[in-house]
C-alpha cells in the first residue's frame, strides 16, 4: 500500500511540476466566435425571445466532442489549456453562457436563467454546430448545468466531467434557498448577496470590473483574504484593506484586458441568475417534476483540495452524491476553485485519462440505456463501476 501511494504521489507531484511551463498556443482573439440563435422566455413579461450564444469551435472535423461549460464569473476563454490539450483529437465547443461576454439573455435575471433553461441553450448550440451529442465538460456552476444537461438530455449528453463542484442531487422533498444554507457553509454568504440584491451585487461588481475579476480568480499561492466569501451585504469588501489587487496569476496582462473586455459588454447583471432564488428555486421545481435523480451516463468529478468555499470531497460524501451516479468516479487534486487554471497539466492529465476509457459511440449506448428502468439497467451495464467513495 506505501509503495503504490508513493507511485501515486510521484506521479502527481512530476505533472505538477509541468504546470509551471505549460503554454498555450492561441490568444483568444484567435479564435473567431460564432453565434447560434436560440429561443429564450422572459418570464417576467412571458415573451419568448431570440438571444445569441456565442461560442467558439474548434477542430469541427474531429469524431469525438467536448462541450466545455464555464461559470461564474468565467468566459469560454477559462478553458484555454484544455482547449491546447485536446484541439488536436476532439472537436471542441466552448459557449459564453447567456448573459456573458456578448451573449443574449431574454433581460429578466432573477427567473429566466434556471439550469434547464441554460441547458436548452447549450443543445442550441449543439444544433447550431450540426453535432448529435457530446462529452459535457464544466466548471463551478458549470459543472451543475452539465450534470443537469445529463438528466435533461441523456441523448444530446454522453458522458460529464465537472469540475470544483460535486453533483447536487436536488432531491431533497421541498426547496431550500442559499440562506438557509449559510449558517453550516459561511462561506456561500456571498450568494446570498449576488441572489437576493441582484441591482446592488451588479452596482458593485460593475463599477472596477478589473478589480472584480482579480478578487475572484485567485490561488492556493495568492489567496484572498479569509473573509472573502463570507459577508451577505458585500462581495468585495473584504478587499478594503487592499488598494490594488494583484493581476490574475493564470492570465498574460493581454488575456486579462480580453476578459475585462467581454465583461465591459454587458456587465455582471445577467450573469447573476445563478444565484437568484427565484432561478434556483425553477430548477429545483424542473428537477423534481422530472424525478431522474440518477445519471446514468459515465461521470468524473474533479474536485480541489484547497477550496475556499467548502471541502468538497466531504460534500460529496454528505450529499450520497454517489448513489446517483452509478457509473462515476472522483479525483482529489492539489488547487483551489479554479484548479484547471491552476494545475492545468494535471487537471488535463485525470480528463485524459479518464476519456480515453470511454467507448467511442457513447451516445448510441447512452440514449438506449436511459429508456430502461434502472433495475434492468444495471444487470446489463457492460462498463465497470468505480464508486466515488472508494476513491475519497
Amino acid at each position: 500500500m506505501r509503495t503504490t501511494f508513493l507511485a501515486l504521489l510521484g506521479i502527481v507531484l512530476g505533472v505538477l511540476a509541468v504546470d509551471k511551463s505549460l503554454e498555450v498556443s492561441f490568444r483568444p482573439q484567435d479564435l473567431p466566435k460564432k453565434a447560434a440563435s436560440c429561443k429564450a422566455l422572459n418570464r417576467a413579461t412571458a415573451e419568448l425571445k431570440d438571444i445569441d450564444i456565442e461560442y467558439v469551435e474548434v477542430n469541427p472535423s474531429a469524431e469525438r466532442i467536448i462541450m466545455m461549460v464555464h461559470g461564474w464569473p468565467s468566459l469560454w476563454h477559462s478553458w484555454k489549456y484544455q482547449i491546447e490539450q485536446f484541439k488536436n483529437d476532439y472537436h471542441i465547443l466552448a459557449p459564453n453562457l447567456r448573459g456573458f461576454g456578448a451573449s443574449g439573455h431574454p433581460d429578466d435575471v432573477k427567473a429566466s436563467g434556471n439550469w434547464a433553461d441554460i441547458v436548452g441553450d447549450l443543445v442550441c448550440v449543439l444544433e447550431h454546430a450540426r453535432v448529435d451529442s457530446a462529452v459535457c465538460m464544466g466548471h463551478d456552476w458549470g459543472s451543475q448545468l452539465c450534470f443537469q444537461a445529463a438528466r435533461q438530455r441523456p441523448d444530446k449528453f454522453t458522458a460529464v466531467i465537472g469540475a470544483a463542484v460535486p453533483y447536487l442531487p436536488f432531491n431533497a422533498p421541498s426547496f431550500n434557498p442559499t440562506s438557509a444554507l449559510v449558517p453550516y457553509f459561511p462561506r456561500l454568504a456571498y450568494q446570498v448577496f449576488l441572489g437576493e440584491t441582484p441591482d446592488l451585487a451588479r452596482h458593485e461588481l460593475d463599477t472596477d470590473i478589473r478589480r472584480t475579476l482579480r478578487a475572484t480568480l485567485r490561488t492556493t499561492v495568492d489567496p484572498p483574504p479569509k473573509s472573502f466569501l463570507t459577508d451577505t451585504r458585500s462581495f468585495l469588501n473584504a478587499w478594503e484593506s487592499v488598494n490594488e489587487i494583484s493581476p490574475i496569476p493564470f492570465f498574460t496582462k493581454e488575456e486579462e484586458d480580453y476578459w475585462v473586455e467581454q465583461y465591459s459588454i454587458q456587465g455582471f447583471k445577467n450573469t447573476l441568475q445563478f444565484y437568484t432564488p427565484e432561478n434556483q428555486k425553477g430548477s429545483w421545481e424542473f428537477i423534481n417534476s422530472q424525478g431522474n435523480y440518477t445519471i446514468h451516463q459515465p461521470v468524473l468529478s474533479i474536485l480541489p483540495d484547497s477550496d475556499p468555499v467548502a471541502d468538497w470531497g466531504n460534500v460529496y460524501k454528505l450529499l450520497g452524491s454517489a448513489d446517483f451516479l452509478p457509473n462515476s468516479a472522483v479525483q482529489m487534486m492539489p488547487g483551489g476553485h479554479w484548479l484547471h487554471l491552476e494545475h492545468p497539466a494535471t487537471f488535463n492529465h485525470f480528463v485524459k485519462r479518464w476519456l480515453d476509457t470511454l467507448p467511442a459511440k457513447q451516445s448510441a449506448v447512452v440514449a438506449e440505456e436511459t429508456q430502461k428502468d434502472e433495475e434492468t439497467q444495471k444487470a446489463e451495464e457492460t462498463i465497470t463501476h468505480v464508486r466515488p467513495s472508494d476513491e475519497l
